[in-house]
């Protein structure tokens, strides 16, 4: 009983600590490499890369095509290994877990929203939204009820019972940003967020992002080419030729 009431009042101290504006490392990655093919079509993806991302904040990457973002994105969420350095998630390393271990950890504690969206064709976008929370064992009709509420925050609250088909490509978007956040998760990886979304929709999305980003335990990394939506960052990330070449703060 000692020990449940002595990590009770750590959790709540080191939550108060956060939210009082001490922010932790989210993610640390340091010498991180990646190599694709052999031979004469060996590409560098990621040449020794530096990065740390705190809690509280929204990072974002910009770069040429073929810089390396998505995949060190990748690296991070934990859907891609590293050739190799060090990259830590609240100090997990995915490299040093099991593969069931890698799974339920990235289903509870990570969101990514892919840049082709990933909705399964046969489920509603209701259903798809609430596929984390399924696979986390949540009784299917509070997480149906959970991501019609999402829905509605990103302005598809009418669209619940749409397939993938019936919708445009911006809504599809908006379903797969609904499914990345619904859990809650601390890291939300988001590959081109706004790719598919006119100006306004655009800003409201990233203002929920933003919203759910500050005072908590959660970190946001963007990678984007959308100059419109920089001036949400903390701070911005250059990459090119598997390099970061700078890191500038925003604020």
């Amino acid at each position: 009983m000692r020990v449940k009431i002595y990590f009770l009042i750590w959790g709540l101290n080191k939550r108060t600590k956060n939210m009082n504006g001490n922010k932790t490392i989210a993610v640390r990655c340091k010498g991180l490499t990646k190599t694709y093919g052999t031979g004469s079509t060996r590409v560098h993806a990621l040449n020794g890369i530096d990065l740390e991302v705190r809690t509280g904040e929204m990072m974002m990457l910009v770069g040429p095509s073929g810089s390396g973002k998505t995949t060190l994105i990748s690296i991070i969420a934990g859907v891609l290994d590293r050739d190799g350095g060090e990259c830590a998630v609240f100090g997990h390393d995915f490299m040093q877990m099991k593969p069931y271990e890698k799974t339920r950890y990235r289903g509870l504690h990570i969101g990514f929203v892919f840049q082709m969206f990933n909705l399964l064709p046969t489920l509603t976008a209701a259903e798809n939204a609430a596929v984390p929370l399924l696979i986390n064992g949540v009784k299917r009709r509070e997480a149906i009820d959970r991501a019609r509420e999402m829905l509605s925050r990103v302005g598809l609250g009418d669209r619940t019972y749409s397939l993938p088909e019936q919708l445009s490509g911006g809504q599809q978007q908006r379903v797969a940003i609904a499914r990345a956040m619904l859990h809650n998760p601390n890291l939300i990886v988001c590959d081109e967020p706004t790719s598919a979304l006119d100006y306004e929709t655009g800003h409201k999305v990233l203002e929920l992002l933003r919203e759910m980003v500050v005072g908590v335990d959660r970190a946001f990394i963007v990678v984007t080419h959308d100059e419109r939506i920089f001036k949400f960052a903390d701070r911005i990330a250059k990459m090119d030729d598997g390099h970061i070449t700078c890191v500038e703060s925003m604020h």
